[in-house]
């Protein structure tokens, strides 16, 4: 699985002063299920170490200007942008992770200067960003500063697990069938996230028009991919949990019940994490042998090593 990286946070030496901005969690976790391809559009037409550029604001239109000899860069950074965003489709990638602040790679909040010696003001996105997320506005993007946070770092590396999948199911040349299947297995993991967007999927697999297949496989990968980018929630995971649990609350004593019902308040309460509850209830999905929960991507979005779900933060 493929994604790409602002090649500086691998350890590469491209930044303006020659140095890189190796980030841990990237390099010791994410490398292991991961393959790195790195881009750097500055370290490709400019020399390293090099003067540094920064965000300028002129005439209301956002420029890119050197800091010390004040040259105007923006037509070359731009036109090398381009030329990058349009390599990630040729590359395959199934995410991407970007270096904040950086007038090149920054999502958001990149420092925007004036032309007068005014405070700066972080309101900015980096050209080569900008590039990706109009050409690619479903790809799983994320920032390596964002990644600190569990919450958001769960819900990118869920979305980039299922962004993958997705592809990989369509390339089968699927049936009608196989899309049920498909949309089954993601239920809950979409129901966590929003129960809008599962309704308007479900709606798209029932195929109440009776369009044609190629039409509605379109129609669910946008919808699917739309519903993926969405955050979950503490109240929708509370809800799925308590769905699940509805599954074998009648084969199961009333002490058992009362453990799980204990655990799922407790998650929703931030005492536990989800992980706690989850173990939990895929214990009895296998000791009842539920097929229907137990190929549930939701109890099982990713590679359990990860440990994404192992913080009580991990949700909001």
């Amino acid at each position: 699985m493929k994604i790409g990286v602002s090649s500086c946070l691998l350890g590469n030496m491209c930044r303006y002063d020659g140095a890189h901005a190796r980030d841990q969690f990237i390099v010791k976790t994410l490398q292991k299920y991961f393959e790195f391809v790195p881009y750097c559009p500055e370290k490709i037409i400019f020399s390293t170490p090099r003067e540094a550029i920064r965000l300028v604001e002129i005439d209301n239109k956002i420029n890119v200007i050197t800091s010390n000899t004040k040259k105007d860069v923006t037509k070359e950074l731009e036109d090398i942008s381009i030329k990058c965003a349009k390599q990630i489709q040729d590359d395959e990638l199934c995410g991407f992770i970007l270096k904040s602040k950086s007038p090149t790679c920054g999502m958001e909040r990149v420092k925007v200067y004036q032309e007068t010696n005014t405070p700066s003001e972080k309101k900015g996105v980096g050209l080569f960003a900008k590039q990706i997320q109009e050409r690619y506005p479903l790809l799983p993007l994320e920032e390596e500063g964002r990644l600190n946070d569990a919450w958001l770092r769960e819900n990118f590396l869920m979305q980039i697990f299922a962004y993958k999948h997705i592809f990989e199911f369509l390339k089968t040349s699927p049936s009608f069938k196989d899309l049920v299947q498909f949309h089954t297995s993601y239920k809950y993991l979409i129901y966590a996230k929003s129960h809008a967007a599962y309704k308007k999927l479900g709606n798209i697999v029932a195929n109440h028009d009776k369009k044609e297949l190629e039409i509605v496989l379109e129609e669910y990968k946008l919808a699917f991919l739309e519903s993926l980018s969405l955050k979950g929630s503490i109240s929708n995971t509370y809800n799925v949990l308590l769905h699940i649990y509805g599954y074998f609350k009648k084969l199961i004593s009333k002490d058992e019940k009362d453990e799980i019902l204990e655990s799922i308040d407790d998650f929703k309460e931030e005492i536990i994490p989800l992980i706690a509850v989850i173990k939990l209830l895929k214990l009895y999905a296998k000791r009842f042998d539920i097929q229907y929960l137990i190929t549930q991507k939701f109890l099982n979005p990713y590679p359990k090593e990860l440990a994404l779900r192992s913080s009580v933060k991990a949700y909001k």
